[in-house]
């Protein structure tokens, strides 16, 4: 499972020109599943989002969780995170999951946010052509891949 977390000042998502999923100040996290990611993946990337110190304390140093700062948390799914670009200039998805196993981690992911945050987690539609906007805040990009947790 592949990850990118932007923090924003705003962020949203729309289906259809009707905004499904929307935030102030938080994170939006795109999530990329693959075929060989399982729970253990989900959650061991679920406490690495949550806990990220990525928010400015009091001294304007980046040293606060989402958790710590209440912020809000905006998941899109993204399959093409998991997009192989060795060969050639076209991306490959073969590695990313199908459906049937990227559907229920996507879900998954978003109950775990859920319990740990306790309160509701915003969301893209999984499979939808969803249009994101946001508003970065910094800009604060990071990137972590549950496959390199060293």
């Amino acid at each position: 499972m592949k990850v990118v977390i932007q923090r924003v000042k705003s962020s949203k998502v729309e289906v259809n020109n009707k905004v499904i999923g929307q935030i102030d100040h938080g994170i939006l996290v795109l999530v990329g599943i693959a075929l060989n990611d399982e729970k253990t993946d989900a959650e061991w990337i679920s406490n690495k989002v949550l806990n990220l110190r990525i928010f400015d304390d009091e001294n304007g140093i980046m040293n606060k969780s989402l958790i710590d700062v209440g912020g809000n948390i905006l998941v899109i799914s993204q399959f093409t995170l998991i997009a192989s670009t060795k060969k050639g200039n076209r991306p490959s998805y073969i590695n990313s999951a199908g459906h049937e196993i990227a559907i229920p981690l996507y879900e998954y992911f978003i109950k775990i946010c859920e319990e740990k945050l306790g309160r509701e987690v915003s969301s893209g539609e999984f499979g939808a052509d969803m249009k994101v906007s946001l508003i970065n805040d910094g800009p604060v990009t990071i990137v972590i891949d549950s496959k390199s947790k060293d």
